[in-house]
């Protein structure tokens, strides 16, 4: 008995330690693009709007595998799953940092963006998995890897290029340390992608999962703004050297970071509720700090805002779906993150659209109004 104690805590163990690797992998492939976008604008020699709209192709690479990743992963399971995102990232950095030609960028993002959107929803639904089984919340935890890895990635990015690396050094650095983390942890990744004692039908929505997942679309929304434009703004709008962009993702991943690994006993504290409403808050104040003061310090601290509000937004969203009854744990956290990733589907090219008609300003803050649907849903919802 004792032996089979031990064994199954050890296991656990496993699940847990190749969750928050996978996540950390996944945010640091999106950390790592971050730094290399104002290369790619430069190559391409694009403006705003037609920056938007090679940016769109991330997210449509992301929506396309994400539509079929709940199926595909109750299929196959969350390891081969996430195995199959990570060689496309893999596979696709070289290009994002290489090609200076629009026929060929935008077969990459689309590449970049399937692999990210499929091992981004295959973390999750393990995360809700392994938390389910759990005496205790982990989901801000999970998060806070996958925060971690955005600043690994996108802070690292800038070191790296600053010192004087070429852009596609940085690739084959990053590819090599994703693959010695996947090699270590992969074997603890689940087979399987959901609980077979949870009944429910995966064609059926609730108005419940339609209201979260809103909530989720404009909460990621944020995020693709500060990935895509964040380094964008401190370029052009605070004159910060193209080597440095990164950094500004880097607060945003940082303060991001922070919130979520302490995500879970504040979430205890105060209420899931309480928590959705203070992050609209604080994002709604950080896109208004990032416009309003002056100097690329206030830009900063406003994306330090930012980070703090859509911190635990995702989390306790993806804990909620995860939750539902209405189908299988599989189909209903993929449905969450497929629509929420609408956010960062149309952001880019909305964002850029509206710089183009007016001034990135007015887009940012567009993004800082946008917040309200969070507030909004959170007093909608029941916890």
């Amino acid at each position: 008995m004792a032996d089979t104690l031990v064994a199954n805590n050890i296991n656990t163990a496993g699940k847990r330690i190749s969750t928050r690797a996978a996540f950390f992998i996944a945010g640091f492939a999106m950390g790592a693009w971050a730094p290399l976008v104002p290369y790619a604008q430069h190559r391409l020699n694009l403006d705003p709007a037609l920056l938007g709209l090679l940016l769109l192709c991330l997210g449509c690479g992301s929506l396309i595998t994400m539509i079929f990743s709940g199926k595909l992963a109750g299929k196959f399971g969350c390891r081969t799953m996430i195995l199959i995102g990570v060689a496309s990232i893999c596979l696709s950095l070289p290009l994002l940092a290489t090609v200076s030609t629009l026929s060929l960028m935008v077969p990459s993002l689309l590449l970049f963006g399937a692999g990210v959107g499929l091992t981004d929803v295959t973390v999750n639904i393990q995360g809700a998995l392994v938390e389910q089984k759990s005496d205790k919340p982990l989901m801000s935890g999970f998060h806070g890897l996958f925060s971690v890895g955005g600043i690994a990635g996108s802070a690292g990015g800038s070191l790296i290029l600053s010192s004087g690396f070429s852009p596609l050094q940085f690739a084959f650095a990053a590819i090599i340390l994703i693959l010695i983390i996947i090699s270590a942890t992969g074997k603890s990744l689940l087979p399987f992608a959901s609980h077979e004692e949870k009944s429910g039908s995966p064609l059926r929505i609730n108005l419940r999962l339609v209201i979260i997942s809103v909530m989720c679309m404009v909460c990621f929304l944020a995020e693709g703004s500060m990935l895509d434009w964040g380094g964008i703004w401190l370029t052009a709008h605070r004159h910060v050297q193209l080597e440095h962009a990164g950094w500004g993702y880097a607060v945003f991943g940082t303060a991001m970071a922070i919130m979520r690994l302490s995500g879970d006993v504040i979430v205890n504290a105060l209420g899931r509720q309480k928590v959705l409403i203070l992050s609209g808050l604080f994002a709604m104040a950080g896109f208004a700090i990032a416009v309003y003061l002056p100097g690329w310090l206030f830009s900063l601290l406003g994306f330090a805002f930012i980070g703090i509000g859509a911190a635990n937004v995702a989390p306790v969203l993806t804990t909620l779906a995860g939750k539902e009854t209405i189908m299988p744990s599989n189909m209903s956290v993929a449905f969450v993150s497929t629509v929420g990733y609408l956010g960062i589907l149309m952001g880019p090219a909305l964002i850029g659209f509206i710089a183009n008609m007016t001034s990135l300003q007015v887009a940012f803050l567009c993004m800082s109004v946008s917040m309200i649907c969070i507030i909004a849903g959170a007093f909608r919802l029941r916890f």
